[in-house]
């Protein structure tokens, strides 16, 4: 049986994968989703050699997958995951290494699979050393650049948002919206996916498929419906701003390392 651990930050894509290793990858089995470089150290740390295969985002809640392998260098196998084609895709054609791009083709899900059948097959070791010498080259680094402003057209108008100033997003009705710190809300080109992707993690957290909040903007936290969370943000909205229960322990983590 070959053992898969999967690191990935949004549920939807861990359900996903999850169901194209369920039909493309045989005599394999899930052992653990883990969606931050934090969780994913202390795992790897407490289960060392135990998985074969390693399929792994490349952004995840707390910082870039890449981190991991700055504390720990697994015997897995990786297979990395992104929905960007711009992070050095040089840096994944390494030995023993391979990538999908997002969303996953199950062709090329299927012979990512096969060529990983083939190095373990042939105890090929993956090399992490090279990796991490071409991902530093060609600049996929842990404090790269994120989004300083946005633009929008507003009739004839473009007029200029700071990043600074906006203190949380959401989506409505399939349209996304920024809300600044005075209150004003503006209709972004972006989907709340594609804001996750531009902002900075340390700053602005997606809490639910709904919002995305800066730290800044939390006014207080208080327990709602068992384990859940429920925000007080600043400027107020009419919502209910609940924390998913899936990223609620994300979410504390967060708040604890920023």
């Amino acid at each position: 049986m070959i053992n898969i651990l999967i690191i990935e930050d949004e549920i939807p894509a861990q359900l996903t994968l999850k169901k194209l290793i369920d039909k493309h990858c045989p005599n394999s089995q899930v052992l653990m989703t883990l969606s931050s470089v934090k969780s994913s150290i202390k795992w790897l740390e407490d289960n060392p050699d135990v998985a074969d295969v390693i399929f792994m985002d490349v952004e995840l809640s707390d910082g870039i997958c890449f981190e991991i392998f700055e504390h720990i260098k697994p015997s897995a196998h990786v297979i990395i995951t992104t929905a960007y084609d711009n992070y050095a895709i040089n840096a994944f054609k390494v030995n023993s290494l391979d990538y999908l791009l997002k969303p996953i083709v199950e062709e090329d899900l299927k012979r990512a699979w096969g060529r990983c059948i083939e190095r373990l097959e042939h105890r090929t070791s993956p090399d992490i050393e090279r990796l991490m010498e071409m991902v530093s080259r060609n600049g996929v680094q842990k404090n790269r650049e994120f989004k300083k402003r946005f633009t929008v057209k507003t009739g004839e108008k473009i007029v200029i948002i700071p990043v600074e100033d906006i203190a949380y997003c959401y989506s409505e009705d399939k349209s996304t919206y920024a809300v600044n710190k005075n209150g004003s809300r503006r209709l972004l080109d972006y989907s709340l996916d594609m804001m996750q992707e531009m902002l900075n993690p340390h700053i602005f957290f997606r809490i639910s498929r709904s919002y995305i909040v800066s730290i800044n903007a939390i006014e207080n936290i208080s327990k709602h419906l068992g384990t859940r969370l429920k925000l007080q943000l600043n400027p107020h909205t009419d919502d209910e701003v609940v924390v998913s229960r899936s990223r609620t322990s994300d979410f504390m983590e967060w708040l604890d390392n920023n």
